[in-house]
């Protein structure tokens, strides 16, 4: 009998880093949603590869920043969250930037939530200069003990030798999801994100930001699946900038949107998209509840 070989692996990094962008590459589908703003993961994105007798359990992670807001403690929460149940770390450094000292120490601080093997990996390397990497390099021998990769996110270089490298780390233990499994999320999850992730193409500023999706209704056993999803911003005049003149707008990210769902789910969709204000919702402990985000119980509740 082949011996399996299974494990976590959770990709951390700073805001835009590469995470979401590594995770579909690895895994060979569009599972975390990728703008090119920063902070665009907000929950963690579980995907699955599965190849030979190795499965490996991706958890993407939003990046490791300085908390501002309720919103963003429960992202750093579930980045450590995270950190604590890896099997197998891999930190992805984004080497178009040079250390910062206070950023290197806060990111060293969150690794010692886990005693997992740890992987570098010094992403965007094809746009990177020769002296910021080499910056990088001596900097993860100087303060961090693991293998160090040099790979690029976007275009996949580098990525089998890293798989490679993961591999070799995996425990053994039996598969936890079916081989052909490419995530554990619901499909709603994505549905979701998707919409998400249109807004931030389409919208710019504060909107992005202050804008979460959640869908109500997802009937699929009807052609076209009739898809509701509830957009909630903070202020009643950003729902007038998400529906535009005469619903311009929306139409527009409907269109987009909608077209994105359809190729992951690979049915026809009706898209009814609805939008709420939810008043400061990012600073509000029951309102993050409710849409789904777990924060530390010593975290004191926000006026609404």
């Amino acid at each position: 009998m082949e011996v399996t070989r299974t494990g976590y692996v959770t990709l951390v990094g700073r805001p835009n880093a590469g995470k979401s962008t590594l995770l579909n590459q690895l895994v060979g589908e569009h599972l975390s949603i990728v703008t090119p703003k920063a902070q665009t993961t907000w929950q963690r994105v579980t995907g699955i590869l599965s190849v030979g007798t190795d499965q490996m359990i991706f958890l993407d992670t939003p990046g490791l920043l300085e908390a501002k807001d309720m919103l963003q403690r429960a992202m750093l929460g579930a980045a450590l969250e995270a950190l604590a149940e890896a099997d197998i770390t891999v930190l992805l450094i984004d080497s178009t930037t040079k250390p910062d000292s206070r950023e290197a120490a806060s990111t060293i601080e969150a690794l010692s939530e886990t005693n997992a093997p740890l992987h570098i990996a010094l992403n965007k390397v094809d746009i990177a200069d020769e002296e910021a990497i080499r910056a990088w390099e001596a900097w993860a021998d100087r303060e961090l003990s693991g293998s160090v990769y040099k790979l690029s996110s976007l275009t996949g270089e580098g990525a089998d030798a890293l798989l490679e490298g993961l591999r070799a780390d995996l425990p053994v233990g039996p598969f936890l999801y079916p081989e052909e499994d490419i995530a554990s999320d619901p499909v709603r999850f994505f549905v979701a994100e998707l919409v998400r992730e249109t807004i931030f193409e389409l919208y710019h500023q504060e909107i992005p930001y202050s804008t979460f999706c959640h869908v109500e209704e997802f009937r699929e056993n009807q052609d076209p699946v009739y898809v509701q999803v509830q957009i909630f911003v903070e202020r009643e005049s950003q729902k007038g900038i998400l529906i535009g003149k005469k619903g311009r707008a929306i139409r527009e990210l409907g269109e987009m949107a909608r077209m994105k769902i359809e190729h992951f789910i690979d049915m026809r969709v009706y898209l009814d998209l609805w939008v709420k204000p939810l008043k400061a919702w990012r600073k509000n402990r029951g309102h993050l509840n409710r849409l789904g985000f777990r924060l530390p119980e010593s975290d004191e509740p926000s006026a609404s």
